[in-house]
């Protein structure tokens, strides 16, 4: 793992005195099961509970077609939510677990099997891993409209570092099946 922390952006943990880069996270968030707005909205909740984390905005809902799915699968919600936190990429990954697991998240052997809520980590900061339990930038994000479209609505200027602009991702991405749902909200908190 890699970590280049911008050293001109920090903050004070006041317990120890420590300093700790602030980082710029993007997290997309998907549903397919149960009440998926419900799902969408508790993480993000959960997401601005979480001490260290400074929700800045979320993107509109989406709904799209499975991707990789089993075939009965249903469609999604998907959203983008960023954030400026202090915390590690891995107690950001325990913390996404853990809001799954509250939603009754079912881990399977079946690939992109349906699930209540997934919490996918796509960037913090410009932090590099490769580790089997945490990969960053997330490896398929450069490749999912699901993921790239709301986080263009929300920062067009983005870039996953290393990959490239998400505004050029997105137009090589596969839009097919990614529709904007404006009736559906989620509120920052």
């Amino acid at each position: 793992m890699t970590e280049t922390p911008n050293p001109h952006i920090i903050s004070t943990d006041t317990l120890t005195g420590e300093m700790h880069p602030i980082r710029r996270a993007v997290v997309a968030l998907g549903s397919n099961l149960g009440d998926r707005m419900a799902s969408l909205q508790g993480a993000v909740g959960a997401l601005a509970d979480t001490p260290e984390v400074w929700l800045t905005d979320v993107s509109a809902v989406y709904e799209t077609e499975p991707v990789d799915s089993p075939p009965d699968a249903e469609k999604y919600l998907n959203a983008v939510v960023l954030f400026d936190t202090t915390l590690s990429a891995a107690r950001l990954m325990d913390r996404a677990l853990a809001i799954e697991d509250a939603y009754d998240r079912e881990r399977s052997e079946v690939r992109n099997a349906p699930r209540t809520l997934d919490v996918d980590l796509i960037v913090v900061g410009d932090r590099r891993s490769d580790e089997d339990w945490l990969r960053l930038p997330h490896p398929k994000a450069h490749e999912r409209a699901f993921v790239l479209q709301p986080w263009y609505d929300l920062e067009p200027d983005a870039a996953i570092p290393g990959v490239g602009p998400i505004a050029e991702l997105l137009e090589k991405a596969d839009r097919h099946g990614v529709a904007r749902r404006d009736d559906l909200t989620l509120d920052l908190q």
